[in-house]
C-alpha cells in the first residue's frame, strides 16, 4: 500500500496545526508569519504537528522554534478550522487548529523558524494590528482562562 502525502497547498486532507497563546503580565506573544497562509501577518506562534508528537509537545516545539521561549502548557483553549479557498472556490489550505494556553518558563524572545518577527502585545497593541477574528476570540478565551486559574489559585492559597 502506498501512503499519499498531502501537500499543505490544495491538500487532500486537513492538516493539524497547533498554536499557543503565551501570556505574560497580561501581554500576548505574537509572531509575524514568514510563510503562507497569512504570510506577513501577526499571528499566534504555532505550526503543523509532527507524527509521534503529542499536541502539547508540538506546541512547545513550535513556540521554541519561532520565539526562542520554553513554555509550559496550561490547558486547551479551543479547536478552530481555518479553510482558505482560491479564486475558483477550490480549497487552497485547510488546517484544524488546536490552540493551547501556555506560560513562559525561560528564554529571551527572538524570531526563528518561519517567524519574521516576534513581539509581546498588550491590548492596545492588539487593537492596532489586523489579525484574524478567530485569533482575537482565542486570545480573549485564553485571558479569561488565565484569570480563572489565577482566581482559583488565590482561593486555594487563602484557605491553606
Amino acid at each position: 500500500m502506498v501512503e499519499v502525502i498531502s501537500s499543505r497547498e490544495f491538500p487532500c486532507r486537513p492538516w493539524i496545526g497547533v498554536g499557543a497563546v503565551v501570556i505574560n503580565d497580561d501581554k500576548v506573544l505574537m509572531i509575524k508569519r514568514g510563510k503562507p497562509p497569512s504570510q506577513g501577518r501577526w499571528s499566534l506562534p504555532g505550526g503543523a504537528q509532527k507524527t509521534g508528537e503529542t499536541v502539547g509537545e508540538a506546541a512547545c516545539r513550535e513556540v521554541a522554534e519561532e520565539t526562542g521561549l520554553k513554555v509550559q502548557i496550561q490547558g486547551l483553549i479551543d479547536v478552530v478550522d481555518s479553510i482558505t479557498r482560491d479564486g475558483n472556490g477550490k480549497i487552497q489550505y485547510h488546517y484544524t487548529l488546536i490552540d493551547l494556553l501556555a506560560s513562559p518558563q525561560s528564554g529571551e524572545i527572538v524570531a526563528g523558524g518561519d517567524a519574521l518577527a516576534v513581539k509581546w502585545f498588550d491590548d492596545v497593541d492588539l487593537g492596532q494590528v489586523s489579525i484574524w477574528s478567530e485569533t482575537k476570540r482565542i486570545i480573549t478565551l485564553a485571558k479569561d482562562m488565565m484569570k480563572s486559574c489565577d482566581t482559583e489559585r488565590r482561593m486555594k492559597e487563602s484557605t491553606a
